[in-house]
């Protein structure tokens, strides 16, 4: 995997990282991911890096969560978050589809997955920014072999030197938004039925990727709202740990930046 760190400077230079406040509509979000994506699709040594850095938030995240994967409540909603949020998955398909129906969103849905579809592509994007900016980072790393394993170790200090807290704790704060919507969503009378009546519709018009996230969103999220745990105590764990993890890599004095210390739990 030839590179060299110049080489990528350049690349990151040319995406000012972006807040989510910035954006007007979901198209504006989306215009964000396709430019990046476009960006990585002509250098694929910066594409694998992006998916690494996937991988190794899955990595983290599966760790991290491990309890939480396992509890009988939350379980669900743990795999919805990692699948829909965190997964090394090429979301391009998705991406276009709400990119085509967001003008018709705000007409044909509801208020409340109208901003359900916007919080998702204002994250979406700001999470696609932070992970380029970490893989360039990564790029100009001396790795022995880029594997999985290597770059996990160099993945804390990966997000240290790409700083950014005001976004990481924006990125934080769209993540219990989104938690906070989907729950929402659950207790509008008559979307479930009508979700399940515009599934053919869906189909048809080649939105079936938009429709299953939905779908998959909503059943998920309802479950744990009759569940005994609930919600609130999923996305309090989420919004605790999340908080912890910022602090961490942010605050830990720079004269002890090992990986040990920066993600005991992960070793």
């Amino acid at each position: 995997m030839p590179t060299t760190p110049a080489q990528h400077s350049i690349t990151a230079e040319k995406i000012d990282l972006l807040s989510a406040k910035q954006w007007h509509s979901i198209g504006d979000a989306l215009a964000v991911v396709h430019q990046l994506q476009e960006l990585q699709r002509r250098q694929p040594e910066l594409l694998f890096m992006v998916q690494a850095v996937k991988r190794a938030q899955c990595f983290r995240f599966q760790k991290s969560y491990a309890d939480v994967l396992a509890h009988p409540d939350w379980a669900d909603a743990a795999l919805f978050f990692l699948s829909e949020l965190y997964a090394d998955r090429d979301f391009s398909k998705r991406d276009a589809q709400f990119s085509r129906i967001a003008p018709a969103i705000e007409r044909f849905f509801p208020q409340s997955v109208s901003q359900l579809a916007t919080t998702l592509a204002l994250l979406h994007a700001l999470s696609e920014q932070l992970d380029h900016r970490m893989a360039v980072v990564l790029l100009g790393t001396p790795l022995t072999q880029p594997t999985d394993a290597a770059i996990r170790v160099h993945y804390p200090l990966a997000w240290r030197i790409v700083g950014q807290r005001v976004a990481r704790e924006e990125q934080l704060a769209l993540v219990e938004h989104l938690g906070d919507e989907l729950a929402k969503i659950t207790r509008v009378k008559g979307l479930r039925m009508m979700l399940r009546l515009m599934r053919s519709p869906a189909q048809a018009a080649g939105l079936d990727h938009l429709q299953s996230f939905l779908e998959q969103g909503f059943d998920t999220f309802a479950a744990m709202q009759r569940s005994k745990s609930g919600v609130a105590g999923f996305l309090a764990i989420v919004s605790e740990r999340e908080r912890a993890w910022i602090t961490r890599l942010f605050d830990m004095p720079a004269t002890n930046p090992s990986f040990a210390v920066l993600w005991p739990e992960l070793e």
